[in-house]
């Protein structure tokens, strides 16, 4: 039963993976830009109308708490907690944190919530951070995209698989196990 569980959650995060890959390309691509930088994606003004023009919005929030859990667990049962901004739901009913966060190569730090505000509440399990990067890609927190498979394993083992308060980790090992759950 949690193996199909799991599956479930890897489908659903799959999916919203893929629908925002496809997207950062179409946006690029409209905007005759070498890199998302260059495309305009520089503010998080701008990245709330990227949302709002290339996916389906079901719902704007003003704050985290009208489109996500209240609470969320680690894997390790520490409460996380993370910035309470702007957020929306998609029709597909994964919940969003788009933050805009310039660090080195990245641009959005993005907090997934596949299935919204329904449980488990759980990062690594139905909730996951995704860094978009300049060059259009997404992969987990680290310098530069893609990640190395050492580099994801550390950050799983660091702060994914620990009492870390960083919230990084757990989606750059479900890319290293080829899209399976296997923690």
């Amino acid at each position: 039963m949690q193996n199909h569980q799991r599956k479930i959650y890897v489908t659903q995060l799959h999916k919203v993976y893929n629908e925002f890959s496809q997207a950062l390309l179409q946006y690029q691509t409209d905007k005759n830009a070498l890199n998302l930088k260059e495309a305009g994606l520089n503010s998080q003004e701008e990245i709330n109308t990227f949302i709002k023009s290339y996916f389906k919005v079901v719902k704007e929030c003003d704050s985290t708490d009208e489109c996500f859990s209240t609470a969320y667990n680690k894997l390790n049962g520490s409460v996380p907690s993370f910035s309470k901004t702007k957020s929306f739901v998609l029709s597909n009913g994964a919940s969003i944190r788009p933050l805009y966060s310039p660090a080195g190569q990245i641009l959005v730090n993005l907090g997934v919530d596949i299935n919204g505000a329904k449980g488990p509440n759980i990062q690594g399990r139905d909730l996951f951070w995704l860094m978009i990067y300049s060059n259009a890609l997404i992969d987990d927190f680290g310098e530069n995209a893609p990640l190395t498979k050492e580099e994801r394993e550390n950050m799983y083992n660091t702060h994914c698989a620990s009492s870390s308060v960083e919230l990084y980790g757990c989606f750059g090992k479900i890319l290293n196990d080829n899209w399976e759950m296997n923690y």
